[in-house]
């Protein structure tokens, strides 16, 4: 066992607090000054409209972080209080933020739990669980949205929000999201066999499938996610459907009023067309994300958001890349540096309290 997996705080150093913002500002200084128009930033003006629809978006990362505290307090049968529901929430957005999109923060959720009064096995549970119904909430919007949308709108940009021009098979958004939905789908269904149906084989499964040359430095990993889902399973077998009817709910809740923080920021600058529309391809960017290989997809949210959203800006496109930028930079500010922030001040006085102070 290395000193990282046994102690996996290791991996939240300071450096890694600062990958993040370096690799996001990075992308959105070069994109600002390939792009620099002073005509593009004399249509962002101060306004009471921008004032409400700034204040109406950060209120929607507030619902979405009280959906998040909601469901953790029902899949924890309330033994967590408001306060250590909050005090988890927010590690846990902490540790995603700084890890990669593809790894998340839930390497070490368990402990944050843990840590604050429910026994190992129901933590284990936790952790597994709010990890299945964000999957549930994706493999089921998905599928619904491209039903109710063309594949064309959904990922053709460049000509407004009409979209009715062919779908190419080499469009990088389409591959992206693909890639992303069936990654989530794999993903979810060998989930649900592991905790639902067989545990034990799934964990049999893991073993020799991380025996291979290439996987087996990962193999003390994959015994770890074994154990954690044989334990999860024994807790989440005996739960009625009232319970997961809840803890869906506040799933729904909580990703729902992520997605229309964008709708609001964008409303607070012009009109948006397509309200429904723009909450579709902010799923779809959600997809996308699970593909960036940097700290809480730094750098390649910025990306995507200027391109992938840049046909809801209502300008002439000369100016639309720079305002874009300026968008999708008020973006992270609102909807993941805080994040940051609070996790960096929080997490030190935690580990004293939780940790150095128990040993």
């Amino acid at each position: 066992m290395t000193e990282t997996e046994s102690n996996p705080f290791k991996k939240i150093s300071g450096i890694r607090v600062i990958y993040p913002v370096i690799i996001g500002l990075g992308v959105v200084f070069y994109f600002f000054f390939k792009e620099f128009n002073y005509q593009a930033f004399s249509i962002v003006t101060f306004s009471n409209r921008m004032v409400l629809f700034l204040f109406i978006a950060i209120l929607f990362m507030v619902m979405r972080d009280l959906g998040y505290i909601i469901r953790i307090r029902v899949l924890s049968h309330n033994e967590l209080t408001w306060r250590q529901s909050l005090r988890v929430i927010m590690l846990w957005e902490f540790s995603s933020a700084v890890m990669p999109s593809a790894v998340g923060g839930t390497t070490i959720a368990m402990i944050y739990i843990n840590k604050e009064g429910i026994n190992l096995g129901r933590s284990t549970a936790v952790v597994m669980a709010t990890s299945f119904l964000d999957e549930v909430y994706f493999i089921l919007m998905f599928p619904l949205l491209l039903l109710t949308i063309k594949v064309q709108k959904l990922f053709t940009v460049g000509m407004g929000v009409s979209g009715f021009d062919v779908i190419s098979i080499t469009n990088e958004f389409l591959w992206f999201a693909v890639i992303g939905y069936t990654l989530k789908l794999i993903f979810t269904i060998v989930l649900s066999y592991g905790l639902f149906v067989n545990p034990r084989g799934l964990k049999w499964l893991l073993m020799i499938v991380f025996k291979l040359p290439f996987l087996r430095k990962f193999r003390y990993s994959a015994h770890i996610t074994g154990t954690d889902i044989i334990t999860s399973s024994n807790e989440l077998k005996m739960q009625n459907i009232w319970f997961w009817l809840k803890a869906f709910g506040a799933t729904f809740f909580s990703w729902t009023s992520r997605y229309l923080v964008v709708n609001a920021l964008l409303l607070a600058f012009f009109a948006v067309s397509d309200h429904f529309l723009l909450f579709a391809r902010q799923l779809v960017m959600s997809n996308m994300m699970l593909v960036s290989p940097t700290p809480g997809g730094s750098g390649f949210s910025e990306y995507i958001f200027t391109r992938y959203l840049g046909d809801f800006i209502p300008v002439d496109a000369a100016i639309a890349g720079g305002i874009g930028i300026v968008l999708a930079l008020l973006w992270r500010i609102i909807s993941y540096y805080p994040y940051l922030v609070i996790g960096a001040i929080m997490l030190p006085n935690w580990i004293k309290k939780k940790i150095a102070n128990a040993s």
